[in-house]
Protein backbone atom coordinates (compact mmCIF):
# COMPACT_ATOMS: atom_id res chain seq x y z
CA UNK A 1 0.00 0.00 0.00
CA UNK A 2 1.48 3.40 -1.01
CA UNK A 3 1.12 6.23 1.50
CA UNK A 4 3.35 8.99 1.00
CA UNK A 5 4.72 11.49 3.57
CA UNK A 6 2.62 14.41 4.98
CA UNK A 7 4.06 16.87 7.18
CA UNK A 8 2.98 20.09 8.03
CA UNK A 9 6.37 21.69 7.35
CA UNK A 10 6.66 25.37 7.47
CA UNK A 11 8.95 27.21 5.41
CA UNK A 12 12.55 26.97 6.56
CA UNK A 13 12.19 31.26 7.25
CA UNK A 14 9.21 30.90 9.47
CA UNK A 15 10.40 28.70 11.81
CA UNK A 16 10.78 30.95 15.20
CA UNK A 17 14.37 29.87 16.17
CA UNK A 18 16.67 32.74 17.20
CA UNK A 19 20.61 33.01 18.19
CA UNK A 20 21.07 28.94 16.59
CA UNK A 21 24.42 28.40 14.39
CA UNK A 22 23.95 25.93 12.30
CA UNK A 23 27.29 26.24 10.84
CA UNK A 24 30.77 28.45 11.82
CA UNK A 25 32.16 29.92 8.98
CA UNK A 26 35.83 30.73 9.33
CA UNK A 27 36.89 34.10 9.91
CA UNK A 28 39.13 35.39 6.87
CA UNK A 29 42.80 36.37 8.03
CA UNK A 30 42.41 39.53 5.44
CA UNK A 31 43.76 42.93 6.53
CA UNK A 32 42.29 44.84 3.06
CA UNK A 33 39.26 46.08 4.14
CA UNK A 34 36.52 47.20 1.07
CA UNK A 35 34.16 50.62 1.81
CA UNK A 36 30.99 49.60 0.08
CA UNK A 37 29.08 52.80 -0.97
CA UNK A 38 26.06 53.77 0.90
CA UNK A 39 24.19 53.64 -2.19
CA UNK A 40 24.50 49.81 -3.00
CA UNK A 41 23.88 49.31 1.20
CA UNK A 42 20.66 47.62 2.26
CA UNK A 43 18.19 49.33 4.05
CA UNK A 44 17.02 46.77 5.75
CA UNK A 45 18.22 44.10 7.88
CA UNK A 46 18.98 40.63 5.94
CA UNK A 47 15.86 38.24 6.72
CA UNK A 48 17.91 34.98 7.12
CA UNK A 49 17.00 32.64 9.66
CA UNK A 50 19.11 31.49 12.38
CA UNK A 51 18.53 27.89 12.73
CA UNK A 52 20.46 25.46 14.29
CA UNK A 53 21.97 22.54 11.84
CA UNK A 54 19.44 19.81 13.35
CA UNK A 55 16.38 21.97 12.21
CA UNK A 56 17.33 22.41 8.67
CA UNK A 57 18.33 18.92 8.47
CA UNK A 58 14.82 17.64 9.82
CA UNK A 59 13.16 20.08 7.59
CA UNK A 60 14.73 18.64 3.95
CA UNK A 61 14.51 15.31 5.01
CA UNK A 62 10.70 15.64 5.26
CA UNK A 63 10.70 17.72 2.65
CA UNK A 64 12.10 14.81 1.17
CA UNK A 65 10.09 12.55 2.45
CA UNK A 66 7.11 14.28 0.26
CA UNK A 67 8.93 13.94 -3.06
CA UNK A 68 8.74 11.39 -5.77
CA UNK A 69 11.65 10.78 -8.01
CA UNK A 70 12.93 8.05 -9.63
CA UNK A 71 15.12 7.28 -6.69
CA UNK A 72 11.79 6.23 -4.98
CA UNK A 73 9.51 4.38 -7.61
CA UNK A 74 8.94 4.37 -11.60
CA UNK A 75 8.51 7.59 -13.28
CA UNK A 76 6.54 6.22 -16.85
CA UNK A 77 6.92 9.92 -17.88
CA UNK A 78 6.21 10.24 -22.02
CA UNK A 79 8.92 12.01 -24.00
CA UNK A 80 11.01 12.75 -21.06
CA UNK A 81 12.92 9.98 -20.52
CA UNK A 82 12.92 10.05 -16.85
CA UNK A 83 15.42 6.82 -16.28
CA UNK A 84 17.50 5.59 -13.21
CA UNK A 85 21.13 7.18 -13.57
CA UNK A 86 23.90 5.68 -12.53
CA UNK A 87 25.14 7.64 -9.14
CA UNK A 88 28.72 6.95 -9.56
CA UNK A 89 28.44 10.23 -12.15
CA UNK A 90 27.78 12.32 -9.90
CA UNK A 91 31.14 11.56 -8.71
CA UNK A 92 32.75 12.32 -12.14
CA UNK A 93 30.57 15.41 -12.48
CA UNK A 94 32.91 16.60 -9.16
CA UNK A 95 36.00 16.26 -11.15
CA UNK A 96 35.70 19.54 -13.29
CA UNK A 97 34.10 21.71 -10.31
CA UNK A 98 37.16 23.42 -9.36
CA UNK A 99 37.75 24.48 -13.08
CA UNK A 100 36.89 27.85 -14.11
CA UNK A 101 36.20 28.73 -18.01
CA UNK A 102 38.50 31.47 -17.58
CA UNK A 103 41.45 29.19 -16.85
CA UNK A 104 44.53 29.08 -18.82
CA UNK A 105 43.87 25.82 -21.58
CA UNK A 106 47.42 24.50 -20.73
CA UNK A 107 45.90 23.83 -16.89
CA UNK A 108 42.67 22.49 -18.13
CA UNK A 109 44.05 19.41 -20.65
CA UNK A 110 42.17 16.88 -18.93
CA UNK A 111 38.33 18.76 -18.87
CA UNK A 112 39.56 19.74 -22.88
CA UNK A 113 40.58 16.33 -23.70
CA UNK A 114 36.90 14.87 -22.53
CA UNK A 115 35.24 16.82 -24.11
CA UNK A 116 37.03 16.38 -27.35
CA UNK A 117 36.45 12.92 -26.58
CA UNK A 118 32.71 13.52 -26.19
CA UNK A 119 32.73 15.76 -29.40
CA UNK A 120 33.60 13.11 -31.50
CA UNK A 121 31.40 10.07 -29.86
CA UNK A 122 28.57 12.32 -30.00
CA UNK A 123 28.71 12.35 -33.53
CA UNK A 124 29.71 9.04 -34.44
CA UNK A 125 26.54 7.57 -32.21
CA UNK A 126 24.15 10.43 -34.30
CA UNK A 127 26.02 9.30 -37.86
CA UNK A 128 26.77 13.26 -37.91
CA UNK A 129 30.39 14.80 -39.06
CA UNK A 130 30.80 17.27 -35.60
CA UNK A 131 29.14 18.37 -32.62
CA UNK A 132 28.92 21.51 -30.24
CA UNK A 133 28.68 21.23 -26.63
CA UNK A 134 27.50 24.35 -26.31
CA UNK A 135 23.57 24.18 -25.55
CA UNK A 136 22.40 24.09 -22.72
CA UNK A 137 19.22 22.02 -23.06
CA UNK A 138 17.32 20.58 -25.63
CA UNK A 139 15.39 23.45 -26.21
CA UNK A 140 18.40 25.36 -26.78
CA UNK A 141 19.23 22.78 -29.19
CA UNK A 142 16.16 23.42 -30.70
CA UNK A 143 16.30 27.30 -31.30
CA UNK A 144 20.25 26.90 -32.81
CA UNK A 145 19.25 24.00 -35.44
CA UNK A 146 16.67 26.68 -37.09
CA UNK A 147 19.28 28.93 -36.38
CA UNK A 148 21.55 27.40 -38.19
CA UNK A 149 19.02 26.67 -41.16
CA UNK A 150 18.20 30.59 -41.46
CA UNK A 151 21.54 31.74 -41.84
CA UNK A 152 22.49 29.02 -44.46
CA UNK A 153 19.92 30.20 -46.38
CA UNK A 154 20.43 34.12 -45.76
CA UNK A 155 24.32 33.60 -47.01
CA UNK A 156 22.75 32.04 -50.03
CA UNK A 157 20.60 35.53 -50.46
CA UNK A 158 17.37 33.97 -49.93
CA UNK A 159 14.98 34.62 -47.38
CA UNK A 160 13.01 31.43 -46.30
CA UNK A 161 9.89 31.84 -44.61
CA UNK A 162 8.67 28.16 -43.63
CA UNK A 163 9.38 25.71 -41.25
CA UNK A 164 8.05 22.40 -41.57
CA UNK A 165 6.77 21.05 -38.45
CA UNK A 166 4.78 17.72 -37.76
CA UNK A 167 1.89 17.61 -35.74
CA UNK A 168 3.00 15.29 -33.19
CA UNK A 169 5.77 17.09 -32.25
CA UNK A 170 7.20 18.40 -29.45
CA UNK A 171 5.48 22.07 -28.70
CA UNK A 172 9.48 23.54 -28.23
CA UNK A 173 9.29 22.72 -32.30
CA UNK A 174 7.12 25.28 -33.04
CA UNK A 175 8.50 27.26 -30.46
CA UNK A 176 11.76 27.65 -31.41
CA UNK A 177 10.88 27.81 -34.81
CA UNK A 178 8.81 31.18 -34.24
CA UNK A 179 11.26 32.31 -31.77
CA UNK A 180 13.80 32.48 -34.99
CA UNK A 181 11.52 34.07 -37.39
CA UNK A 182 9.83 31.40 -39.34
CA UNK A 183 6.04 30.49 -40.24
CA UNK A 184 5.09 27.61 -38.60
CA UNK A 185 3.55 25.09 -41.13
CA UNK A 186 2.24 21.90 -39.60
CA UNK A 187 2.72 18.34 -41.37
CA UNK A 188 -0.11 16.07 -40.32
CA UNK A 189 0.10 12.98 -39.40
CA UNK A 190 -1.72 10.32 -41.22
CA UNK A 191 -3.90 6.90 -40.39
CA UNK A 192 -0.99 4.82 -39.76
CA UNK A 193 0.37 7.33 -36.91
CA UNK A 194 3.15 8.78 -39.47
CA UNK A 195 3.78 11.65 -41.30
CA UNK A 196 1.33 12.13 -43.93
CA UNK A 197 4.43 11.69 -47.50
CA UNK A 198 1.49 12.87 -49.64
CA UNK A 199 1.16 16.11 -47.59
CA UNK A 200 4.32 16.42 -47.26
CA UNK A 201 5.02 16.56 -51.17
CA UNK A 202 2.46 18.87 -51.88
CA UNK A 203 3.72 21.48 -48.89
CA UNK A 204 7.01 21.28 -49.50
CA UNK A 205 8.31 24.15 -51.72
CA UNK A 206 10.94 27.08 -52.33
CA UNK A 207 9.90 29.02 -48.91
CA UNK A 208 10.70 25.76 -47.56
CA UNK A 209 13.72 26.44 -45.06
CA UNK A 210 13.75 22.55 -43.16
CA UNK A 211 11.43 20.02 -41.58
CA UNK A 212 11.67 19.40 -38.17
CA UNK A 213 10.94 16.22 -37.33
CA UNK A 214 11.57 13.20 -34.35
CA UNK A 215 12.24 9.62 -35.09
CA UNK A 216 10.25 7.75 -33.43
CA UNK A 217 7.55 10.19 -33.11
CA UNK A 218 6.15 11.27 -30.25
CA UNK A 219 4.00 8.20 -30.43
CA UNK A 220 7.04 5.86 -30.62
CA UNK A 221 6.34 4.42 -34.58
CA UNK A 222 9.39 4.94 -36.69
CA UNK A 223 8.86 6.27 -39.68
CA UNK A 224 9.32 4.32 -42.42
CA UNK A 225 9.14 7.03 -45.00
CA UNK A 226 12.44 8.55 -43.71
CA UNK A 227 15.03 8.48 -46.70
CA UNK A 228 11.99 9.24 -48.96
CA UNK A 229 11.06 12.50 -46.49
CA UNK A 230 14.97 13.19 -46.62
CA UNK A 231 14.86 13.16 -50.33
CA UNK A 232 11.82 15.88 -50.56
CA UNK A 233 12.90 18.55 -48.04
CA UNK A 234 16.58 18.27 -49.89
CA UNK A 235 15.32 17.88 -53.44
CA UNK A 236 14.63 22.26 -52.35
CA UNK A 237 17.55 22.85 -50.58
CA UNK A 238 15.70 22.85 -47.15
CA UNK A 239 17.11 21.22 -44.11
CA UNK A 240 16.45 18.21 -42.02
CA UNK A 241 16.41 18.85 -37.92
CA UNK A 242 16.41 15.87 -35.36
CA UNK A 243 14.51 16.42 -32.54
CA UNK A 244 16.84 14.38 -30.67
CA UNK A 245 14.56 13.77 -26.97
CA UNK A 246 13.11 10.48 -28.57
CA UNK A 247 16.78 8.94 -29.16
CA UNK A 248 16.52 6.48 -26.56
CA UNK A 249 14.11 4.61 -28.58
CA UNK A 250 17.39 4.13 -31.47
CA UNK A 251 20.75 4.44 -30.25
CA UNK A 252 22.96 2.60 -31.11
CA UNK A 253 20.90 0.44 -33.50
CA UNK A 254 20.25 3.68 -35.95
CA UNK A 255 21.73 7.17 -36.90
CA UNK A 256 20.05 9.82 -37.85
CA UNK A 257 22.57 11.06 -39.96
CA UNK A 258 22.14 7.80 -41.67
CA UNK A 259 18.77 8.68 -42.64
CA UNK A 260 19.36 11.64 -43.97
CA UNK A 261 19.15 14.60 -41.28
CA UNK A 262 21.08 17.17 -41.41
CA UNK A 263 20.93 18.58 -38.19
CA UNK A 264 20.85 16.83 -34.84
CA UNK A 265 20.01 18.18 -31.04
CA UNK A 266 20.59 15.64 -28.57
CA UNK A 267 19.48 15.83 -24.61
CA UNK A 268 22.27 14.59 -22.44
CA UNK A 269 19.85 14.73 -19.12
CA UNK A 270 17.69 12.49 -21.53
CA UNK A 271 19.38 10.30 -23.54
CA UNK A 272 23.09 9.86 -21.15
CA UNK A 273 22.68 9.87 -17.39
CA UNK A 274 22.44 13.88 -16.51
CA UNK A 275 19.60 13.76 -14.05
CA UNK A 276 16.41 15.12 -15.17
CA UNK A 277 13.49 16.81 -13.84
CA UNK A 278 12.26 20.08 -12.95
CA UNK A 279 13.20 21.16 -15.49
CA UNK A 280 17.13 21.13 -15.63
CA UNK A 281 19.55 21.52 -14.88
CA UNK A 282 20.10 20.50 -18.19
CA UNK A 283 23.03 19.77 -21.11
CA UNK A 284 22.74 19.02 -24.62
CA UNK A 285 25.05 18.96 -27.66
CA UNK A 286 24.27 19.93 -31.11
CA UNK A 287 25.62 17.92 -33.94
CA UNK A 288 25.48 18.45 -37.78
CA UNK A 289 26.81 17.30 -41.42
CA UNK A 290 27.86 18.65 -44.42
CA UNK A 291 27.52 22.02 -45.06
CA UNK A 292 25.69 22.77 -41.59
CA UNK A 293 28.71 22.08 -39.77
CA UNK A 294 29.85 25.80 -40.68
CA UNK A 295 27.31 27.12 -39.21
CA UNK A 296 27.64 25.20 -35.34
CA UNK A 297 27.62 27.21 -32.58
CA UNK A 298 31.27 27.58 -31.14
CA UNK A 299 34.08 27.15 -30.12
CA UNK A 300 34.70 23.73 -30.32
CA UNK A 301 37.56 22.13 -28.72
CA UNK A 302 40.16 21.10 -31.26
CA UNK A 303 43.39 19.26 -31.16
CA UNK A 304 46.80 20.35 -32.41
CA UNK A 305 50.06 18.23 -31.42
CA UNK A 306 48.57 16.64 -29.19
CA UNK A 307 46.95 19.90 -27.23
CA UNK A 308 43.19 20.55 -27.01
CA UNK A 309 41.93 23.95 -26.94
CA UNK A 310 39.30 26.10 -27.93
CA UNK A 311 40.87 26.78 -31.22
CA UNK A 312 37.45 25.28 -33.56
CA UNK A 313 34.96 28.24 -34.78
CA UNK A 314 33.07 27.07 -37.55
CA UNK A 315 33.46 29.47 -40.26
CA UNK A 316 30.08 30.54 -40.77
CA UNK A 317 28.90 29.81 -37.48
CA UNK A 318 25.49 31.72 -35.27
CA UNK A 319 27.84 32.33 -32.61
CA UNK A 320 27.25 31.61 -28.78
CA UNK A 321 24.60 29.87 -27.22
CA UNK A 322 25.57 29.47 -23.74
CA UNK A 323 28.04 31.77 -21.84
CA UNK A 324 31.28 30.20 -21.69
CA UNK A 325 31.82 26.97 -22.76
CA UNK A 326 28.04 25.10 -21.79
CA UNK A 327 27.38 22.80 -18.83
CA UNK A 328 30.54 20.96 -18.44
CA UNK A 329 29.70 19.21 -15.37
CA UNK A 330 26.89 17.58 -16.59
CA UNK A 331 29.04 16.52 -19.66
CA UNK A 332 31.00 14.95 -17.93
CA UNK A 333 28.32 13.11 -16.31
CA UNK A 334 27.18 11.52 -19.89
CA UNK A 335 31.37 11.17 -20.66
CA UNK A 336 31.60 8.85 -17.80
CA UNK A 337 27.95 7.42 -18.53
CA UNK A 338 29.47 6.83 -22.13
CA UNK A 339 33.14 5.54 -21.11
CA UNK A 340 31.18 3.08 -18.76
CA UNK A 341 28.62 1.36 -21.41
CA UNK A 342 31.13 1.05 -24.26
CA UNK A 343 30.02 0.23 -27.88
CA UNK A 344 27.90 -2.74 -26.71
CA UNK A 345 26.25 -1.31 -23.68
CA UNK A 346 25.27 2.22 -25.55
CA UNK A 347 23.48 -0.34 -28.35
CA UNK A 348 21.55 -1.97 -25.40
CA UNK A 349 20.18 1.37 -24.51
CA UNK A 350 18.05 1.04 -27.74
CA UNK A 351 17.30 -2.08 -27.78
CA UNK A 352 15.91 -2.64 -24.01
CA UNK A 353 13.90 0.64 -24.20
CA UNK A 354 11.91 -0.91 -26.47
CA UNK A 355 12.03 -4.56 -25.14
CA UNK A 356 10.51 -2.57 -22.21
CA UNK A 357 7.55 -0.84 -23.79
CA UNK A 358 6.59 -3.51 -26.09
CA UNK A 359 6.62 -5.43 -23.28
CA UNK A 360 4.56 -3.04 -21.21
CA UNK A 361 2.06 -3.36 -24.35
CA UNK A 362 1.71 -6.89 -24.02
CA UNK A 363 0.58 -6.55 -20.46
CA UNK A 364 -2.15 -3.72 -21.58
CA UNK A 365 -4.78 -5.98 -24.02
CA UNK A 366 -7.66 -5.89 -23.80
CA UNK A 367 -8.11 -3.75 -20.58
CA UNK A 368 -11.24 -2.18 -20.75
CA UNK A 369 -11.72 1.63 -21.20
CA UNK A 370 -8.12 2.07 -22.55
CA UNK A 371 -7.51 2.16 -26.36
CA UNK A 372 -3.94 1.68 -28.49
CA UNK A 373 -4.53 4.27 -31.15
CA UNK A 374 -2.69 3.06 -34.52
CA UNK A 375 -2.90 -0.56 -33.46
CA UNK A 376 -0.26 -3.29 -35.64
CA UNK A 377 2.93 -1.85 -35.34
CA UNK A 378 5.44 -2.15 -32.76
CA UNK A 379 6.50 0.62 -30.43
CA UNK A 380 10.30 2.33 -29.62
CA UNK A 381 11.02 3.90 -26.57
CA UNK A 382 6.88 4.94 -25.85
CA UNK A 383 3.19 4.32 -26.18
CA UNK A 384 0.27 6.11 -26.34
CA UNK A 385 -2.76 5.32 -24.91
CA UNK A 386 -6.25 6.73 -25.46
CA UNK A 387 -8.81 6.49 -22.27
CA UNK A 388 -11.68 8.05 -24.97
CA UNK A 389 -13.64 4.46 -25.03
CA UNK A 390 -14.02 4.79 -20.85
CA UNK A 391 -14.66 8.84 -21.35
CA UNK A 392 -17.54 7.74 -23.54
CA UNK A 393 -18.92 4.96 -21.75
CA UNK A 394 -18.64 6.45 -18.18
CA UNK A 395 -16.69 10.10 -17.83
CA UNK A 396 -13.28 8.95 -17.13
CA UNK A 397 -10.71 10.98 -17.92
CA UNK A 398 -6.85 10.71 -18.96
CA UNK A 399 -6.85 13.34 -16.06
CA UNK A 400 -8.65 10.87 -13.57
CA UNK A 401 -6.30 7.73 -15.01
CA UNK A 402 -3.09 9.38 -13.91
CA UNK A 403 -4.21 10.26 -10.62
CA UNK A 404 -4.89 7.49 -9.86
CA UNK A 405 -1.91 5.99 -10.10
CA UNK A 406 -0.18 8.31 -7.83
CA UNK A 407 -2.30 6.49 -5.28
CA UNK A 408 -0.49 3.12 -6.52
CA UNK A 409 2.88 4.49 -5.90
CA UNK A 410 3.56 5.71 -9.61
CA UNK A 411 4.29 8.87 -11.10
CA UNK A 412 1.60 9.97 -13.51
CA UNK A 413 2.40 9.48 -17.37
CA UNK A 414 2.23 12.45 -19.50
CA UNK A 415 -1.12 13.27 -20.53
CA UNK A 416 -2.74 15.07 -23.21
CA UNK A 417 0.23 14.90 -25.48
CA UNK A 418 0.41 14.50 -28.15
CA UNK A 419 -2.73 16.73 -28.77
CA UNK A 420 -3.61 14.39 -32.01
CA UNK A 421 -4.53 11.60 -29.62
CA UNK A 422 -8.00 12.25 -27.36
CA UNK A 423 -7.78 11.74 -23.99
CA UNK A 424 -4.19 10.57 -24.27
CA UNK A 425 -1.80 8.54 -21.70
CA UNK A 426 2.01 8.82 -22.70
CA UNK A 427 3.90 6.23 -21.82
CA UNK A 428 7.45 5.90 -21.51
CA UNK A 429 9.12 2.74 -19.28
CA UNK A 430 12.67 3.33 -20.07
CA UNK A 431 15.66 0.88 -20.47
CA UNK A 432 16.18 1.00 -16.64
CA UNK A 433 13.55 -0.76 -15.62
CA UNK A 434 13.41 -4.15 -14.33
CA UNK A 435 10.26 -6.62 -15.63
CA UNK A 436 8.80 -6.64 -12.02
CA UNK A 437 8.47 -2.75 -12.04
CA UNK A 438 6.95 -3.02 -15.56
CA UNK A 439 4.38 -5.84 -14.34
CA UNK A 440 4.02 -3.63 -10.89
CA UNK A 441 2.92 -0.74 -13.44
CA UNK A 442 0.15 -2.69 -15.81
CA UNK A 443 -1.30 -4.16 -12.74
CA UNK A 444 -1.87 -0.44 -11.43
CA UNK A 445 -3.11 1.26 -14.50
CA UNK A 446 -5.66 -2.13 -14.78
CA UNK A 447 -6.42 -1.77 -11.29
CA UNK A 448 -7.40 1.96 -11.96
CA UNK A 449 -9.39 1.16 -15.19
CA UNK A 450 -11.54 -2.16 -13.45
CA UNK A 451 -11.81 0.74 -10.30
CA UNK A 452 -13.69 3.02 -12.90
CA UNK A 453 -15.88 1.33 -14.06
CA UNK A 454 -16.82 -0.11 -10.28
CA UNK A 455 -16.90 2.93 -8.30
CA UNK A 456 -16.25 5.82 -10.90
CA UNK A 457 -16.38 8.89 -7.86
CA UNK A 458 -13.24 6.88 -6.02
CA UNK A 459 -10.96 7.32 -8.66
CA UNK A 460 -11.89 11.14 -9.64
CA UNK A 461 -11.52 11.64 -5.78
CA UNK A 462 -7.78 10.65 -6.19
CA UNK A 463 -5.38 11.03 -5.07
CA UNK A 464 -5.83 10.54 -1.52
CA UNK A 465 -2.66 8.78 -0.26
CA UNK A 466 -0.46 11.82 -1.55
CA UNK A 467 0.78 14.56 0.41
CA UNK A 468 -1.15 16.63 -1.69
CA UNK A 469 -4.29 16.01 -3.05
CA UNK A 470 -5.78 17.20 -6.16
CA UNK A 471 -5.44 20.64 -6.89
CA UNK A 472 -8.04 23.07 -8.40
CA UNK A 473 -5.50 23.82 -11.51
CA UNK A 474 -7.48 27.54 -11.84
CA UNK A 475 -6.01 28.81 -8.29
CA UNK A 476 -2.79 26.55 -8.48
CA UNK A 477 -1.84 28.85 -11.79
CA UNK A 478 -4.18 32.42 -12.10
CA UNK A 479 -1.86 35.35 -10.32
CA UNK A 480 -4.41 36.06 -7.98
CA UNK A 481 -3.52 32.85 -6.30
CA UNK A 482 -0.32 31.72 -7.61
CA UNK A 483 2.65 32.94 -5.12
CA UNK A 484 5.43 32.85 -6.46
CA UNK A 485 7.56 33.11 -3.11
CA UNK A 486 6.91 33.23 0.83
CA UNK A 487 7.45 37.09 0.97
CA UNK A 488 4.60 37.71 -1.21
CA UNK A 489 2.66 35.36 0.39
CA UNK A 490 3.27 36.90 3.78
CA UNK A 491 3.23 40.42 2.48
CA UNK A 492 -0.25 39.66 0.79
CA UNK A 493 -1.16 38.25 4.54
CA UNK A 494 -0.38 41.59 6.08
CA UNK A 495 -2.44 43.63 3.32
CA UNK A 496 0.49 45.48 1.85
CA UNK A 497 0.13 43.20 -1.83
CA UNK A 498 -2.57 42.92 -3.56
CA UNK A 499 -3.11 39.97 -5.88
CA UNK A 500 -3.13 40.73 -9.63
CA UNK A 501 -6.37 40.58 -11.17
Amino acid sequence: MWNQARWEEPLLFQYKGKNRVGLAVPREDVNDRVEVPSSVKRRNPLELPELSELEVVRHFIRLSQMSYGVDVGMVPLGSCTMKYNPKVQEAASKLTENAHPLQDEDTVQGVLEMLYDMQNWLAEITGMEQCSLQVPAGSAGELAGVLMMKKYHEDKGETRTDMLVADSAHGTNPASAAMAGFKVVYVKTDHRGLVDYGLLKEIVGPSTAGFMLTNPNTLGLFEENILEIADTIHSVDGKLYYDGANLNGIVGVARPGDMGFDIVHLNLHKTFAVPHGGGGPGAGAICAKGDMVDYLPGPLVGRVDGSYSWSMEPHRSIGRIATFHGNVGNVVRSFAYLLGLGSDGVNMLGVMSTLATNYLMSRLQDVRGLQLPFPGRPRKHEVVYSVTPAYNEIGLTAEDVAKGLLDRGFYAPTIYFPPIVQESLMIEVTETEPKESIDEFARALYDVMREAYSDLKAVKQSPKRTSVSRLDYVKANHPSTFTPTFRVKRLREEGSLQVLK
